[in-house]
C-alpha cells in the first residue's frame, strides 16, 4: 500500500511495510513516536520538489478542489506504468475518486489510512531527507498565506484603504475650496462687489478674476471662454458702473494667487474624484450601482473596510453614520433616525418625503447583500447589483402608485364570491287540481280578517292611552296654576293687613302725647 502526502516543498510518496498494522487504527500513533519507529513502519520512495510558490499554489488549490494537477499526475503515472501502485492512500475522498477517474487507481481514505498521514506529518522532516525543519516551517506559513488569500479571491488591486484615503482627502479638498473662495470673493469684493452676484460659480468667479484682474480690463478682455454671453455683458456693464474702491497693483497680485490655488484644488479634485469613481468600479462595482461613488466610498470609510462593512447586517447600513442621533434616541426614548449616509444616494432622493423611510430600509437591504458580493463573492462584475437596484426602483414605484388600502369590511366586500349552482326545480303534477287551493284561500281571506281587527283594536288602545297621558298633564298643569293663584291671593292679602297695622300705630302714640300735655296743664 502507498500513501501520497503534499506538503510545501513537493509530492511525497511513502511505502507501508508493516500492513498488518493497518487493522488496528486506534495504535498506529505508537509506531510514530520516536524517528526509528516511523522509518521502520514507512519508507519514502519518490519525491516530487515544486520550483516556486506559485507551482505550490496551483498543486495546493487544485487538491483542495479535488482535482489532479498535471505535475501529479506525471509523478503518478510512473509507478502506474511500473505496477507498483496497488492502493494509494489519501486524505480526501474527493480528491481520491479524481484519482481513480483520471489514472485508474484504485484508493482508500479509511481511519487507517488518515492516521498514518497524522503520523508522517509529525517526523516529515526527519523522514524527507534535505528538508531542515526552520526551512519547512517558512515554506508552510508561505504557502498558508498564499492559499487562504486564493481562498478569499484576493488581489493587490482590490484594496479598500486608497478609496478610504481618497473619500476623506476629497471632504477635505471641499472644505478647503469652499473656504479659499468664500475669502477671495470677501477680498476682491473690495474692487469689484457685483462680481460676485453675477458669477456663482467659484471656480468661474477664479478664472475671470485671473483674466480681468481689475475692473478697468472689464472691457478690454474677453471673458467668452470662461462665462456666457449675457453673464459676460452684464459683467462689463456692471464694471463701468461699479461703486466699489480702487486697489493697488499689490493687493490685486495676492489676489490673483488666491484665486490660482482655487483653480488649481478644483482640477484637482476634478482627478481625484475620476480616480476614486475607477477604484470604486474595481473594488465594489454592486455597491457603486446601487448608491453610487460618493456615498458608497463614505459607507466603506465609516465601516473601516469593506470586509467590515459586509459583515453589518442590513439595519446598521441603513443607519450608519447616524449614530448620536440612534443613542440620544434610545436615551430620551424617542423615535430613532430611519437613514445615515445612505440619505444622499440617489433612489432615496427620488423617493416623496413619506416614502424616504421605507425606500431607505429596502435600499439597505439590497445594498447589504451587494456588499458582500463584492467582499466575498467570486464574480466580479455588477450583476448583482443591477438586478438589486431594479427591485428597489420597483418597490419605488409601486409606492408612488399604490392603491388605497381597504379596511377590514372593505376586503370582505371586495372578495369575489364563490360561484354555486342553485338547486333546478322540478315539475309537480300534484299543483294541477285546484281543490285544495279553494280551501287554502278560504282559509287565507278569514285569516287576513282577524288580523285586521287584531291591529284596529291595537291602534284603537294605543290612542286611548295618548288621550289619557295628555289629560294627565293638562289636570297637572291646573293644579299648580291653582296652587300659584291661591300663594298670590295669601300674599295680598298679608300685604293688606301690615298696611293697616303701620298706619294704627301712629295715631295711638298722638293721642298718647294730647293726653300727657292735658294732664301738664292741670
Amino acid at each position: 500500500m502507498l500513501i501520497l502526502l503534499e506538503t510545501p516543498a513537493g509530492f511525497a510518496l511513502f511505502k507501508v511495510l508493516k500492513e498488518g498494522k493497518l487493522s488496528k487504527p486506534k495504535d498506529l500513533w505508537k509506531s510514530f513516536t520516536t524517528v526509528e519507529k516511523a522509518n521502520e513502519f514507512v519508507k519514502l520512495l519518490d519525491f516530487h520538489k515544486f520550483r516556486d510558490t506559485v507551482e505550490a499554489l496551483a498543486n495546493s488549490t487544485a487538491i483542495v478542489e479535488g482535482k489532479v494537477s498535471s505535475d501529479l499526475d506525471t509523478f503518478l503515472r510512473k509507478w502506474v506504468k511500473k505496477g507498483k501502485v496497488d492502493v494509494l492512500g489519501v486524505a480526501d475522498a474527493k480528491f481520491a475518486g479524481s484519482l481513480k477517474e483520471k489514472l485508474g487507481i484504485s484508493c482508500s481514505t479509511e481511519e487507517s489510512v488518515k492516521e498514518v498521514l497524522r503520523g508522517i506529518r509529525g517526523q516529515v522532516t526527519s523522514l524527507i531527507s534535505g528538508m531542515p525543519d526552520a526551512d519547512f516551517r517558512a515554506m508552510n506559513l508561505g504557502l498558508a498565506h498564499s492559499l487562504s488569500r486564493y481562498k478569499l479571491k484576493f488581489s493587490p488591486e482590490k484594496v479598500d484603504t486608497m478609496i478610504i484615503q481618497s473619500i476623506n482627502l476629497l471632504d477635505d479638498l471641499d472644505k478647503e475650496l469652499n473656504t479659499c473662495s468664500m475669502r477671495a470673493r470677501e477680498w476682491y469684493g473690495l474692487h469689484f462687489p457685483e462680481c460676485s452676484k453675477l458669477i456663482p460659480d467659484n471656480v468661474a468667479f477664479a478664472r475671470s478674476v485671473l483674466t480681468m484682474r481689475t475692473r478697468c480690463n472689464a472691457s478690454s478682455v474677453d471673458l467668452s471662454d470662461i462665462l456666457p454671453e449675457e453673464v459676460e455683458e452684464e459683467v462689463k456693464r456692471a464694471a463701468e458702473i461699479s461703486m466699489g474702491s480702487d486697489i493697488s497693483g499689490e493687493d490685486i497680485n495676492n489676489i490673483c494667487a488666491l484665486c490660482e490655488q482655487v483653480v488649481n484644488l478644483s482640477e484637482y479634485r476634478a482627478q481625484l474624484f475620476d480616480y476614486l469613481r475607477n477604484r470604486m468600479n474595481a473594488v465594489a462595482p454592486n455597491l457603486t450601482v446601487m448608491v453610487g461613488e460618493l456615498v458608497g466610498a463614505r459607507l466603506i470609510a465609516h465601516a473601516g473596510s469593506l470586509l467590515n462593512l459586509a459583515k453589518c447586517p442590513a439595519s446598521t447600513v441603513q443607519i450608519l453614520g447616524a449614530e448620536k442621533a440612534l443613542f440620544r434616541a434610545l436615551k430620551n426614548k424617542s423615535n430613532t433616525p430611519k437613514y445615515g449616509l445612505i440619505y444622499h444616494a440617489s433612489l432615496v432622493g427620488q423617493s416623496a418625503p413619506k416614502h424616504k423611510g421605507k425606500i431607505s430600509r429596502v435600499l439597505a437591504a439590497k445594498t447589504a447583500l451587494s456588499i458582500r458580493c463584492d467582499a466575498l463573492g467570486e464574480v466580479e462584475d455588477n450583476s448583482v447589483g443591477i438586478a438589486n437596484r431594479l427591485k428597489v426602483e420597483s418597490r419605488l414605484s409601486q409606492l408612488e402608485g399604490r392603491p388605497v388600502k381597504l379596511s377590514g369590511l372593505g376586503k370582505s366586500l371586495a372578495q369575489a364570491e364563490k360561484y354555486e349552482p342553485k338547486p333546478v326545480s322540478l315539475y309537480n303534477p300534484a299543483t294541477d287540481s285546484t281543490v285544495g287551493i279553494l280551501k287554502k284561500r278560504k282559509k287565507t281571506a278569514k285569516d287576513q280578517s282577524k288580523k285586521i281587527k287584531h291591529t284596529e283594536v291595537a291602534e284603537l288602545e294605543s290612542v286611548t292611552e295618548t288621550i289619557r297621558k295628555d289629560e294627565s298633564i293638562e289636570l297637572g298643569r291646573k293644579h299648580k296654576k291653582s296652587k300659584k293663584e291661591k300663594k298670590e291671593k295669601k300674599s295680598k292679602i298679608t300685604k293688606v293687613n301690615i298696611q293697616e297695622i303701620s298706619t294704627d300705630i301712629p295715631t295711638s302714640s298722638k293721642k298718647s302725647k294730647k293726653s300727657k300735655k292735658k294732664q301738664k296743664e292741670y
